[in-house]
This record gives C-alpha cells, sequence and structure tokens, in this order.
C-alpha cells in the first residue's frame, strides 16, 4: 500500500524537544527503511511554511507535551486538511 509523502513531525519547543527529537529520527528511519517517501520536520518557529508549500499526504505526528499532545497540531493539520497519526482534536 502507498502512504504517499509522508511528513514526520518532530521537535517542537516543549520541555520533551530532546525525547522527540530521538522518537522522530527513529520513525524517520523506520519508514524510509520500509520503503516510504518520508521526510522530517522539526516543529520550530518556521515550521508552517513548509507545511504549506511541500506536497503532504498524511504526517505523522511524534511531538511529545504541549503543541503535540494538546490538539494544536492535530487542528493545525485539520485545517490544512492533512491526514495524521494518533488521537484527533478533542481526545
Amino acid at each position: 500500500k502507498s502512504f504517499g509523502r509522508v511528513a514526520v513531525l518532530f521537535g517542537g519547543k516543549s520541555a520533551e524537544r530532546a525525547v522527540s527529537l530521538n522518537s522522530g529520527n527513529a520513525v524517520l528511519k523506520a519508514l524510509l527503511d520500509a520503503g516510504v517517501d518520508a521526510f522530517g520536520i522539526d516543529v520550530g518557529d518556521d515550521f508552517l511554511q513548509r507545511l504549506v508549500s511541500e506536497k503532504i499526504d498524511r504526517a505523522f505526528i511524534v511531538l511529545h507535551g504541549r503543541g503535540g499532545e494538546d490538539g494544536t497540531m492535530q487542528g493545525l493539520l485539520e485545517c490544512l486538511e492533512i491526514p495524521y497519526t494518533g488521537s484527533g482534536v478533542l481526545a
């Protein structure tokens, strides 16, 4: 099955940034090893431009703490109509 172009979202600004970077890089490597067309986006100050400009078929969220586990990123992805992994905005 083709997943299309997958953006792995990791990093961010929460206190759990280091854990997210490690997890995100592991997920990205696993996807690439499985032949998935994946690339990483470190969710910092200017990540929104990349989300808008890159051709993304779906997002794999590997963010921990605020921004990644509180529905913020999920809401943004829904506004951009990009399917994503994990729970929805209200979960």
